[in-house]
């Protein structure tokens, strides 16, 4: 088993990335020169990305030295979450096709 090495440099590191994609989003928002497609997908990719850089930076996830029982247990917790994600924005195109 491998001991993980907790260093503030590495805190820090996830934080300035994690800051700057949730920025991003926010940023594309405002200025909104982009058509709504183009939005959602930069949201959606920051999202994503901002999940991988708390899963490396903050639990200090890394695929090569995770143990297969952890692994299996976060593949488990995304296929809920993107189950929930998907679920909720199922629901909402729904109703609004047919409030319109």
């Amino acid at each position: 088993m491998e001991i993980h090495k907790h260093s503030l440099k590495k805190y820090l590191i996830g934080f300035m990335l994690a800051a700057i994609l949730t920025l991003i989003p926010f940023w594309v928002v405002w200025f909104g020169s982009l058509s709504a497609r183009f939005m959602f997908l930069a949201i959606t990719i920051s999202a994503v990305a901002q999940i991988l850089v708390h899963l490396r930076y903050f639990l200090n996830i890394s695929f090569k030295h995770t143990a297969k029982d952890y692994l299996t247990a976060l593949v488990f917790a995304g296929v809920l979450i993107f189950i929930m994600v998907g679920g909720t924005i199922w629901i909402l195109f729904d109703l609004n096709f047919r409030m319109m």
